[in-house]
């Protein structure tokens, strides 16, 4: 493929994503970008969040990922849909009775104001790592095949990138996010079924040859009985359920989209849908890994990888034609735009509603509050652009994973701060929260380094992020009051 064609699909996506926001951002005021003045239809949030759920590295690690972790995965999906009754049946519930903008503003009425700026404070900062990791994925395969070739620095396509998102959900937020996630999740499914079309054809195979062909490969294995292995079969259950509930339940990202809905019955409809429908969804992304990895065993040319994410885009861009190629490319950039757009959008309001205090500052009129907004939104908009500028300049892939691993731990705290206030009466002694929320991951990271020489050769995991609650727990309990 062509830069140029590259260009032109990536232009023609953008054209469409900023119809949607003219037509979303009409009449629009600050509850409608916080909470889309709660009238989102259910089902579009339920079928737009599966976009917003796999983002920019589902679609490129996952598919690559087969090739070491085999179908494992699906184990970790199967314990997302406990997590998802907990979060329809615990989380939302108080979400909606206290009528909450920002899910965090829970933790000052539990516990006081420091957890509730810890709570908000960890949540920035591992949303911003996140989705700039995320991003700088994405378009750093854009870079390569696009923009290295016109000799446009990095800086400038990340800058034109984050221009596009601030501009189209400036001014609706929630509103245009909740229908352009819809776009997006359209042109990633579309696109990994057209691939696996495509690659079905280049192989004569007919659609029910290529699931036999996935059934008896090597990489259609689903359980792991050995509990020593990071991906243990019952390891990876309890870690799908929790990560369900700390990356979409206590994550405000997610939740905006949910306390968008018209009422508690409508969201916990959302939640259902979404859950059952990741099933097939991430199967369908595991399927394409192993026909991935089967089709390029074929290829006696093919080119030795620097990293398993680099499968997917060697394979669609070099060897499946204009069609595949541009697919991918729609499917990329619709990741891309789904990474960031409402990350940048929950991160204004965390921001606003949580440090500002922008929704209980009596002083300020709706204009100077949309003013201060508009102010929020542009410097989050240039943070996450200097993160991705800053990974680039780092220019080692396994330090910006390690760094978005280590951010992943901020959602340990969040846990035990919620399950604590959830499941005990006790108040705490707020000012020691902080202290509690800082040494808990440290804590953590520590023994995920040193687990193997002082765990009998056991491979810690994602039960890490149970171990980091459980510490941020017991914390609470040593500072609770009578």
């Amino acid at each position: 493929m062509t830069p140029t064609l590259i260009f032109i699909s990536f232009a023609a996506y953008t054209v469409l994503l900023f119809a949607v926001s003219f037509l979303t951002s009409r009449r629009a005021d600050n509850e409608t970008f916080f909470l889309g003045n709660r009238q989102s239809p259910w089902y579009v949030v339920a079928y737009g969040m599966i976009g917003a759920s796999l983002s920019g590295v589902t679609f490129i690690s996952i598919p690559g990922d087969v090739g070491n972790t085999h179908f494992s995965y699906m184990v970790i999906v199967f314990g997302y849909l406990l997590g998802y009754f907990v979060i329809a049946n615990v989380l939302l519930p108080l979400y909606y009775k206290l009528k909450l903008t920002s899910i965090y503003t829970y933790l000052e009425e539990r516990f006081g104001f420091w957890s509730y700026k810890t709570g908000s404070v960890f949540f920035l900062i591992s949303r911003i790592i996140g989705a700039s990791f995320r991003m700088f994925l994405v378009v750093s395969v854009l870079q390569m095949f696009v923009f290295d070739a016109w000799g446009i620095p990095f800086w400038a396509t990340v800058s034109m990138f984050i221009f596009l998102i601030m501009l189209y959900t400036f001014r609706s937020g929630i509103k245009t996010i909740v229908w352009t996630d819809t776009l997006q999740t359209t042109f990633m499914l579309v696109s990994v079924v057209l691939t696996l079309v495509i690659i079905a054809g280049e192989m004569g195979m007919s659609f029910s040859g290529l699931v036999q062909e996935i059934k008896e490969s090597e990489y259609s294995r689903m359980i792991f009985s050995d509990w020593q292995l990071r991906h243990f079969v019952i390891k990876d259950f309890l870690a799908g359920m929790f990560i369900a509930i700390v990356m979409t339940g206590l994550d405000q990202d997610m939740m905006q989209k949910n306390l968008s809905c018209r009422n508690l019955k409508d969201a916990k409809k959302n939640i259902y849908w979404l859950s059952a429908a990741l099933v097939p969804v991430n199967l369908l992304f595991l399927s394409l890994g192993a026909v991935l990895w089967i089709y390029s065993s074929g290829i006696a040319d093919f080119p030795t990888l620097g990293t398993t994410d680099e499968l997917f885009p060697a394979i669609a861009l070099g060897y499946l034609g204009p069609v595949a190629g541009i697919a991918f490319i729609i499917g990329l950039i619709a990741a891309a735009y789904s990474s960031a757009d409402s990350a940048l959008t929950a991160l204004t309001t965390s921001f606003s509603v949580d440090i500002l205090g922008l929704r209980k500052r009596d002083d300020l009129d709706e204009r100077k509050r949309t003013r201060i907004r508009y102010k929020v939104h542009l410097g989050i908009s240039i943070v996450v652009l200097l993160v991705i500028v800053g990974f680039n300049a780092i220019n080692d892939r396994s330090v910006i994973s390690s760094l978005f691993t280590i951010a992943g731990y901020t959602y340990g705290p969040l846990l035990g701060m919620f399950a604590f206030g959830l499941f005990t009466k006790y108040k705490v002694r707020d000012r020691f929260v902080p202290l509690i929320a800082v040494l808990s991951p440290a804590l953590c990271y520590l023994l995920s380094v040193f687990d193997k020489q002082i765990l009998w050769g056991y491979d810690l995991g994602f039960e890490l992020l149970l171990l980091n609650g459980l510490i941020t727990f017991l914390g609470l309990f040593l500072v609770h009051k009578k």
